[in-house]
């Protein structure tokens, strides 16, 4: 099994990079150091705001009409107010209002608005909502930008600012925010308070991991990413620890067999099955794991499962385990590169104990492992024991999640964002941790992360994880890392979920995979 490949960072690989807010600051702060001055960035900024403005007036059939603009006390602000000029210079008419003292501006934002200002254009300071609650009912046709605050907010909106943002979004005017919607933590996707819902958001240089998690992705619209000249050396330079996840963002691609593979080339899964009456969660996974490129996978189960599971699968092999000497035998051939556990498991009463013993078991045995649904909820309130084991392995095992799964193992992680939350478990699983749910996590016991977004609703379908599961089994036994193998299953288990559409169920999934993988995965 090959170790972790540490992110490269070539073109594309920089392209996929997630800005946090302080990184995007440190990017600008570089490239101010390098010799482009601040307001340049921010007349491109600017720029790049009025032109998207246009955009949105044309697709909601109101192109000419007003643009209201609001500005905020940072360079969020600054942006405004070149947005506003530049719009004006451009005839089209345009209000402007500012949610703090003129004087308290930044160098930057304060040469914008006295550009602005020279230009013609007029400055409201607000001291209350009224004035935009009568601009925003009595113009007709009006398009917002808001410009009020950027993705480094981190606390609720307050006072006059969530008066002002209660009335944008009760107004039902088409909304361009700049850079984040106000009220949003560009970091994790949040928002504790007030919080604008836009039709379109503008940002720069990268998308921050906001825009892509939930429930920034709703509040953001169509997010449209700018180039103000922040290079990708920058980028590399300030070496992000998100990335979105997609092929331009692995450091090694995708397996594909050899012209002189043969099925143990192409690796060997081992998947263990529940009772029978919970056989169809294995059986999911290990089809999908054989759709994948493992080259031979086998069910390992009790005897009284083996009917169950014979008369379903054909090119998945089952294996009846009578006794720990045949576990042993089977976990001893040196043809064997993975083991899935927990589809189907089974964990009541009398099935706990055992299942407890196995997955330990597999966790310090040599293959790679997967550990989803029972394997992981079996845990529930003593985490220890698994976490102890899985810090002992040389190569990572890759634990698969759902939300409700990921609170029976980290109880006290649920009071935090999901990207601190998914970083926090995997330092203290030693595991990559796959947080299910519309905006998937993958994350690295090193602190990287990959958030996925390509996943459609139709997923969220019983069934739908198991497949996963056998996804990244697969393609841990072709010898994929364990987190970019995770990072290939969670894209693929959404590219495939796309070409099924709607009214799909989980059994869909499978003829969908060779379909997905014979084409040029899109990002």
């Amino acid at each position: 099994m090959t170790g972790n490949i540490p992110w490269g960072w070539d073109a594309r690989q920089a392209s996929s990079a997630l800005l946090a807010p302080a990184e995007m600051a440190e990017a600008d702060r570089r490239t101010i150091a390098s010799g482009t001055a601040g307001i340049v960035l921010m007349r491109r900024a600017g720029a790049a705001v009025a032109r998207a403005a246009l955009v949105l007036q044309q697709q909601k059939g109101r192109a000419g009409r007003p643009v209201l603009v609001l500005c905020g006390p940072g360079n969020n602000g600054g942006d405004g107010f070149v947005a506003a000029a530049v719009l004006r210079s451009w005839g089209v008419p345009v209000q402007l209002f500012l949610l703090a003292k003129r004087e308290t501006l930044s160098s930057d934002a304060g040469e914008a608005a006295d550009a602005f200002e020279r230009a013609g254009g007029g400055t409201v300071a607000l001291a209350d909502v009224g004035p935009i609650r009568a601009a925003l009912q009595e113009t007709q046709g009006l398009v917002v930008i808001d410009a009020l605050y950027g993705a480094g907010l981190s606390r609720p909106l307050e006072g006059l600012a969530a008066a002002v943002v209660e009335a944008i979004n009760r107004s039902g005017c088409p909304v361009l925010a700049v850079d984040v919607p106000s009220g949003l933590d560009g970091g994790s996707g949040t928002a504790t308070g007030a919080v604008v819902q836009a039709d379109r958001t503008v940002t720069f240089a990268r998308k921050k991991p906001g825009h892509l998690l939930f429930s920034g992705r709703l509040l953001c619209g169509l997010t449209d990413v700018c180039d103000i000249g922040i290079t990708n050396e920058t980028i590399v330079a300030v070496a992000p620890s998100v990335r979105r996840n997609g092929p331009s963002a692995w450091p090694c691609p995708l397996p594909r067999p050899r012209r002189d593979a043969h099925k143990y080339s192409r690796g060997s899964v081992l998947a263990f099955a529940g009772p029978f009456s919970m056989t169809g969660a294995i059986r999911l996974s290990a089809e999908a794991a054989l759709r994948v490129g493992a080259g031979l996978v086998t069910v390992a189960c009790d005897p009284s499962s083996t009917a169950a599971l014979v008369s379903h699968l054909t090119a998945v092999m089952v294996r009846p385990l009578r006794d720990p000497a045949e576990l042993e035998a089977a976990l001893a051939d040196p043809r064997l590169s993975a083991c899935l556990v927990g589809p189907g498991a089974g964990r009541s009463e009398t099935r706990a104990p055992a299942l407890v013993d196995l997955v330990l078991h597999l966790a310090g045995a040599r293959p790679a492992l997967v550990l989803d649904a029972d394997a992981l909820s079996v845990f529930k309130g003593e985490p220890d024991p698994l976490f102890m084991r899985l810090k002992q392995r040389s190569d990572p095992a890759v634990l698969t999640p759902h939300a409700g799964e990921f609170r029976a193992l980290f109880p006290d992680l649920g009071q935090i964002d999901r990207l601190s939350s998914v970083r926090t478990a995997a330092q203290r699983s030693g595991a990559i941790v796959v947080l299910k749910g519309p905006d998937t996590l993958i994350a690295a016991p090193d602190g990287r992360i990959y958030v996925n977004d390509n996943a459609p609703p139709c997923l969220a379908t019983a069934g739908s994880g198991d497949v996963l599961a056998g996804l990244v089994a697969g393609l841990l036994a072709q010898a994929v890392p364990a987190f970019e193998a995770a990072a290939m299953a969670v894209y693929i288990h959404g590219a495939a979920g796309a070409q099924c559409g709607e009214a799909m169920t989980a059994e869909d999934l499978l003829p969908a995979l060779p379909q997905v993988l014979a084409g040029q995965l899109p990002e």
